[in-house]
């Protein structure tokens, strides 16, 4: 019961769904304290772990290193209310999710760059669209709309993948930067991550993160990652706030950025930045987030920020992945449990059900771990809560 409220939209789809598949009724507000027990239980257990790593006593839960790992770190967003004011929602607001997923890896290090040339998904005009617009979803849409539609082809040749992902481990959380990165650490050290020989941090340009990776992971010999799609969306846009009503010009420019940043010339890619910034001028300081001197500024300031983790073909020949798809994956798995118009959560309801998630999501069984821990026997469900559906 508690593995479907955790996987179905709402509480109310689960129970209808335990009365269909395994005849019992259960309340839609019983099932809720189930589950917010179980995922209250579950976080203390990870809490318990963090401060034992703190406390340098966290054993390692795998004889074997991997021989390669990643560390990809990102964030979401749930809607959340004032708890003791009543029904109805009071005080909603927006609050950041902090996921991490802890990753070993199959693949092979190599003597030179395996793919020297962009992937053509970069080289075509809708397809970079598309991904622009995804990843400034969150914010202003993405520059370029007005530029031909072709329909793209979603089928995809299946080939075989230099980086592969062999275990997923999830960790998410609530609380403030902090508490979560002892607690992605924890989970680094107790999978053995940290002892492989081959081993990357992957995110977007977002400073906690960067700061997260030079306090947990830097030490550990991790290397860091700029996300490669971010930095794709980035360019896009900032070519085309070059070159307003100008498509081709501004594809022509974006393909040459792309190239330079594909194959690590950061020095070359930010001339040419610095230029476009210098040609469009310096944005106000009342301008607007869309205003095209304010997208070429940021961009400049998001490579430079940025510039010492850009060595594309360098990670490439290590067998390191250069895109943080997999927690922006796991997030949108999340999302879909935690994420809606008419979903306000308490806080602590809303981290009960990201331990559920997160460990439901992992790959290392962690649920049914968590399950088998000896636990205080407590009633589940009073007399007559749980009955053969009709």
């Amino acid at each position: 019961m508690v593995r479907q409220a955790s996987k179905a939209a709402s509480f109310a789809e689960a129970s209808d769904d335990v009365r269909e598949w395994a005849g019992v009724s259960i309340s839609t507000s019983h099932l809720q304290r189930l589950s917010e027990r179980m995922g209250q239980e579950w976080a203390e257990v990870r809490d318990q772990q963090a401060e034992t790593y703190q406390q340098g006593k966290l054993a390692c839960d795998y004889v074997e290193a991997p021989r390669a790992a990643a560390v990809m770190l990102d964030g979401g967003r749930v809607q959340t209310r004032a708890a003791d004011c009543g029904a109805g929602v009071d005080s909603p607001s927006w609050q950041e999710t902090k996921v991490a997923c802890c990753l070993s890896l199959a693949s092979t290090e190599q003597a030179n760059d395996p793919q020297p040339e962009p992937p053509k998904k970069f080289l075509d005009p809708p397809q970079v669209l598309r991904l622009a617009q995804e990843v400034k979803s969150r914010g202003r849409p993405a520059l370029g709309r007005s530029a031909p539609q072709a329909k793209c082809n979603r089928r995809r040749k299946r080939k075989h993948r230099q980086v592969r992902k062999l275990v997923r481990t999830v960790v998410a959380t609530m609380a403030n930067s902090d508490a979560f990165g002892w607690q992605m650490a924890a989970e680094v050290q107790r999978r053995g991550l940290d002892r492989a020989k081959r081993k990357a941090c992957v995110c977007d340009g977002q400073r906690y993160n960067w700061t997260l990776f030079e306090m947990h992971l830097l030490p550990s010999g991790f290397i860091g990652i700029l996300d490669f799609v971010h930095l794709v969306a980035y360019l896009h846009d900032a070519a085309h706030a070059c070159n307003p009503g100008k498509q081709s010009v501004a594809w022509k420019q974006y393909t040459q950025w792309l190239r330079w940043a594909w194959s690590g010339q950061v020095k070359s890619l930010l001339a040419s930045l610095r230029k476009a910034a210098r040609a469009v001028g310096e944005p106000s300081a009342d301008a607007a987030d869309d205003d095209p001197r304010s997208i070429v500024a940021t961009t400049l300031h998001y490579v430079e920020n940025n510039r010492t983790r850009m060595n594309y073909p360098e990670y490439r020949r290590l067998g390191l992945p250069i895109s943080s798809a997999l927690v922006e994956s796991t997030i949108k798995q999340i999302n879909r449990r935690m994420k809606g118009s008419e979903k306000f959560w308490l806080n602590g309801g809303a981290e009960a059900m990201l331990q559920l998630r997160a460990a439901y999501l992992s790959d290392d069984g962690r649920a049914n771990r968590y399950w088998s821990r000896p636990r205080p026997y407590t009633r589940a469900a009073g007399a007559g809560r749980l009955r053969p559906a009709v």
